[in-house]
């Protein structure tokens, strides 16, 4: 394909775009201070990611259902909390330490160099994460999507060949006939 006529960017979303380390990080240590927790929060967002490609697999493999990213990452917090000996959380800590993935920073380039691009082409996510995550995540850190996609609508996690929404150049609009 010509650069002429590329039409569209997609972009992964989680590491690329947003700085999730350093995000998640602080919202467990905010969450941790409220109940009394003290603990290696950045030992907990690695540990955490480190789920990322086991919870996947499982979803892959059958022994889950398909699950979205938020019951997934639900599912390694708690895995995680217990792997590192931290306890304490209630459940409605736990859902707001697991919302942490919907207040994610952006890199310090990602804003402006979204906005430069979305002039000249359409810019879309391209994402494990689910829909209304990605949606969180935007509006937090004012990122300029013109479009979401994720793998909740395939129903399939990348890089599995059903996520990629069809055939190569399968989103290459033929000419407009006058």
């Amino acid at each position: 394909m010509a650069y002429e006529e590329v039409k569209a960017l997609t972009f992964d979303v989680f590491g690329t775009v947003v700085d999730w380390r350093t995000s998640v990080a602080r919202e467990a240590a905010r969450i941790g201070r409220a109940a009394g927790i003290d603990a290696d929060w950045e030992a907990l967002a690695d540990r955490w990611r480190a789920g990322y490609q086991p919870s996947m697999a499982r979803v892959r493999s059958g022994d889950l259902p398909w699950t979205n990213f938020d019951d997934l990452h639900r599912i390694s917090l708690v895995e995680s909390l217990a792997d590192l000996g931290i306890s304490g959380f209630n459940d409605a800590a736990l859902d707001d330490l697991n919302r942490a993935w919907r207040k994610l920073d952006a890199w310090p380039d990602s804003v402006a160099g979204l906005t430069r691009l979305k002039a000249r082409f359409v810019v879309a996510t391209l994402s494990n994460g689910n829909v209304s995550q990605l949606v969180d995540i935007a509006k937090n850190a004012n990122l300029p999507w013109d479009v979401i996609l994720s793998a909740e609508l395939m129903r399939h996690y990348k890089p599995d060949p059903e996520s990629t929404w069809g055939p190569p150049n399968s989103w290459v609009s033929p000419p407009i006939k006058s």
